[in-house]
């Protein structure tokens, strides 16, 4: 069965629900469609408060920005598949979804892949035992789905995911035994890393994870120092566990826009191999645009305001705005963008955007 929509946007974490909305504000035809059994993504998994401006949601929980998207989706008339799988994107912007137990074949005239990201493993000495598990899994268990992965936990990485997950299990009622991390500083914003500090964990620096021991289910942990990259013999340190939550960064998930015949590059500080893109989240095929970690992992906010960018911009291609009115909203989350880019730790995901903007450009004059 084929079936023709002017909009199928694939995933619907922050940044496909925004761009839903954006487009269907416009008038567009939207077809979302996501493989949970409730769209919004992390954001019903992140019961902290959000910081920053205003416009930013400063002080809302991302729990209840997902509540106001969903509301919002509904007024704007947006159709949404859930439970449905996007396995393909093919010539002449078809994809192939499982939905309700069948293949259906979208013919679409623009599409949007906001996929979102997936965490990085780490290997080492009985990692695939029972308790081990990456920090956005335990996230969902504890907030999703109420359930405490743990009661003596050890967290391996101290990037805002590791340090924000630490404490929400703290929160749930788990004895967060430390914080192990490679670097010789704390990966995470100030704000989160100093909650953490004043409940007493600690962070144990330039150290590593050697080995998780254990039969049936993890029991120890055994960290050791790190100098030059190596361990250092004789640092070894055994603690009592019963779950080791792994949080050493997310990676995007490009495979449909693999797929699709998109163009990659590894980008290293927005998560590795990534699709390029140009001013107006268009990929170097046209007609198929990217959003949210897809387009490099960074954070809610910023998902939200690329998703919208694609939104507007798609919306205007279809002919439902002016090109005036097109660019003025489009130059207005621009702004935004710039702005959520700022400080110590934006500067270095603005200046990759920076060059993404100019090889996405280049490549896509060559297609």
């Amino acid at each position: 069965m084929t079936i023709k929509k002017e909009i199928v946007i694939i995933g619907g974490g922050p940044a496909g629900l925004a761009a839903a909305i954006e487009a269907a504000k416009c008038d567009a035809g939207v077809l979302l469609i996501d493989e949970n059994k409730r769209p919004g993504g992390q954001l019903f998994k992140q019961i902290h408060k959000f910081f920053g401006s205003k416009a930013h949601n400063a002080g809302v929980r991302g729990v209840d920005i997902g509540k106001q998207l969903l509301v919002q989706t509904e007024e704007t008339g947006v159709e949404i598949w859930l439970d449905s799988a996007a396995v393909g994107i093919f010539s002449e912007k078809k994809v192939a979804v499982l939905h309700e137990g069948t293949t259906v074949v979208v013919q679409a005239e623009r599409i949007l892949i906001s996929t979102g990201a997936t965490e990085n493993a780490l290997r080492f000495k009985g990692w695939t035992l029972p308790g081990v598990m990456g920090a956005g899994a335990a996230q969902t268990m504890v907030n999703v789905n109420r359930v405490l992965p743990g009661k003596r936990i050890l967290m391996v990485g101290s990037g805002n995911v590791g340090v924000i997950v630490a404490y929400q299990l703290m929160q749930a009622g788990a004895n967060v035994v430390g914080i192990v991390e490679g670097m010789d500083h704390i990966g995470a914003y100030g704000v989160h890393a100093a909650k953490i500090r004043r409940a007493g964990v600690p962070f144990y620096l330039e150290h590593t994870i050697k080995e998780a021991r254990g039969r049936e289910h993890v029991k120890q942990a055994v960290i050791a120092q790190m100098h030059g990259g190596r361990i250092v013999a004789g640092t070894e340190e055994i603690i009592d566990v019963d779950a080791i939550c792994v949080a050493v960064g997310l990676r995007p998930l490009t495979e449909l826009a693999y797929m699709a015949g998109v163009y990659h590059e590894f980008i290293p500080e927005l998560g590795g191999f990534m699709p390029l893109h140009d001013e107006n989240m268009e990929s170097s095929v046209p007609g198929i645009y990217i959003a949210g970690d897809t387009a490099g992992v960074e954070e809610a906010n910023t998902a939200m305001d690329e998703g919208r960018l694609a939104g507007i911009a798609m919306a205007q291609s279809l002919g439902y705005l002016t090109k005036e009115e097109g660019e003025k909203a489009k130059e207005t989350v621009r702004d935004r963008l710039t702005a959520l880019r700022q400080g110590p730790f934006g500067e270095r995901r603005l200046h990759a955007k920076e060059r993404i903007l100019e090889k996405g450009a280049k490549n896509i004059c060559q297609f």
